[in-house]
């Protein structure tokens, strides 16, 4: 058992404990304290990937009691890759909240920490009734951050966000409820193992409980037609927090590949790649529509959040070409995805606030005194996210094409994603134009807009941008590593085997769905 495996889980609980007793203390405290932190989940991720990175799978049974019983914590490849990019994310969210957001309400560095608990958690937890934990402690410290700052958009946005949010989570609660009713576990490595001797007269039920998860997932995901709460939470949050939900629909994507290579994977028999049929068809029509909402946008944080529901769509695409090319170029393409979305968030809060009352609608506004820097940086932006070459985004939609090759949906997949990727390129090509030509003389009542400081203003979203420059260089180092993870979830019995033990010999036991046999 390897006690690292808990850290990412434990460090942001008891930091965000800390603060909130250390409410009483000085701002600069508490936004030390909770910076470090997350440096620290850095740290525990790039051990945790050093560890991983050889093909082991580590486990951490809590209070000692053997799986499929007991709690049980899983890392591998996967689940430490999403561990680094969120962490990576979160600190230059969290360092741009340090400009001020932070204060414009209670408790942001603590609902900041019990965010990244719950998203650690989502995605080191083995068991399917904790992923539903972790899925509340989710919700519950994002519809905080989500409303913190206040205002009538936002209040608005955030009650259409947790409404259809604890809709998904009832719908998980009848899933996991259904798979605890007919097979007496909700450990997924126990889960496979059963499904794949399932009998005959279950398949009903469990492919019934299968389907639910995928639409719980697909709603975490902002997977088409379950996307449009997305577009006005996104883009009327504060700008850190923003950047911080673009790994949220992250999960639901990664949770839909957990499961459809695990549980329904190619030990499931009968209910093997049960939720393929569906999975692409929507993804494309994902992708269409995220990127028709960009063409429409008024507003640039609205077309950045449109963007975000785009990027699910070519995530998933790659997801639900099911072989191990595939399942790679979307590993490669989830945190260019990530870092390019935060890094535009956090841009377009650093543009809108040099244009005064215009804010950020896509309309003529002031003369921005910065506009030549401001305008590069953007220029960058837009191409990594419309995957224009040589960058990253381009690099992960090559992959994807090229995964694509030999499936039979190949004519659809090149034109949806070429069709797509010029429409982000006229989108963003118009909003470049409105934000940094089409523009009024400054006056002296925009002289007093700010102007100053504007380096340690974009260092966050510089950061972030730089990532995937990192992508980019290093792309065939992340390109290896992303297909041996692929490899790695393609063959689940290694899965089963590093958390229940021989797979070959817990397939020859009895069902596990009594507890007669009971034991720590």
């Amino acid at each position: 058992m390897n006690h690292l495996v808990i850290t990412p889980i434990l460090l942001p609980l008891l930091t965000g404990v800390l603060l909130l007793f250390l409410r009483p203390f000085a701002i600069d405290l508490r936004r030390l304290l909770s910076l470090v932190a997350v440096i620290v989940q850095i740290g525990l991720a790039i051990m945790l990937l050093t560890k991983s990175g050889n093909g082991d799978i580590l486990t951490y049974a809590l209070g000692g009691w053997a799986p499929p019983y007991g709690i049980v914590l899983v890392a591998d490849r996967l689940a430490v890759w999403m561990l680094l990019i969120t962490s990576l994310l979160a600190v230059f969210a969290l360092l741009h909240a340090l400009r001020g957001y932070d204060i414009k309400g209670r408790h942001f560095h603590v609902l900041f920490q019990l965010q990244l608990f719950g998203l650690n958690g989502a995605f080191l937890t083995g068991d399917l009734f904790n992923l539903f934990v972790f899925f509340e402690v989710l919700l519950l410290a994002s519809y905080g951050l989500l409303l913190h700052g206040g205002g009538r958009l936002r209040t608005r946005a955030g009650l259409h966000f947790v409404v259809i949010n604890l809709a998904g989570s009832t719908l998980f609660l009848f899933a996991a409820g259904t798979l605890y009713g007919v097979l007496g576990t909700l450990n997924m490595a126990d889960l496979a193992r059963q499904i794949s001797v399932l009998p005959a007269e279950h398949l009903g039920p469990v492919k019934a409980a299968g389907l639910m998860l995928f639409g719980v997932f697909a709603l975490k995901g902002a997977l088409l037609p379950l996307h449009l709460w997305l577009p006005a939470a996104y883009a009327n949050t504060s700008a850190p927090v923003a950047a911080l939900f673009a790994i949220m629909t992250k999960v639901g994507a990664y949770s839909i590949l957990r499961i459809d290579t695990l549980i329904f994977g190619s030990t499931a028999g009968a209910l093997a790649g049960m939720i393929d049929v569906w999975l692409l068809p929507l993804a494309l029509l994902t992708l269409l529509v995220g990127m028709l909402g960009v063409l429409a946008a008024s507003a640039l944080r609205q077309q950045i959040a449109y963007l975000v529901v785009a990027s699910v769509g070519s995530l998933l695409i790659a997801f639900a070409l099911g072989s191990s090319a595939g399942i790679a170029a979307g590993l490669y393409y989830l945190p260019h995805a990530t870092f390019a979305a935060g890094a535009f968030f956090l841009l377009a809060d650093v543009i809108s606030s040099r244009r005064g009352e215009t804010d950020d609608r896509l309309q003529a506004g002031v003369l921005l005194t910065d506009r030549r820097f401001l305008g590069g940086v953007f220029f960058v932006l837009a191409i990594l996210i419309a995957g224009m070459p040589p960058l990253s985004g381009f690099i992960g939609k090559w992959l994807t094409l090229q995964a694509a090759i030999t499936h039979p949906w190949m004519p659809w997949i090149l034109t949806v994603t070429l069709l797509t990727s010029l429409l982000a390129i006229i989108a963003l090509a118009r909003t470049g134009s409105v934000l940094f030509y089409c523009a009024e003389v400054a006056t002296a009542e925009n002289d007093n807009l700010p102007t100053a400081a504007l380096f340690p203003e974009l260092l966050p979203a510089g950061a972030l941008m730089l990532l995937c420059l990192a992508l980019t260089v290093w792309a065939g180092d992340v390109d290896e590593f992303a297909r041996a993870t692929a490899a790695q979830l393609l063959q689940p019995e290694d899965y089963m085997r590093a958390v229940l033990g021989s797979v070959q010999s817990a397939i020859a036991e009895p069902s596990l769905a009594s507890t007669s046999e009971l034991a720590p």
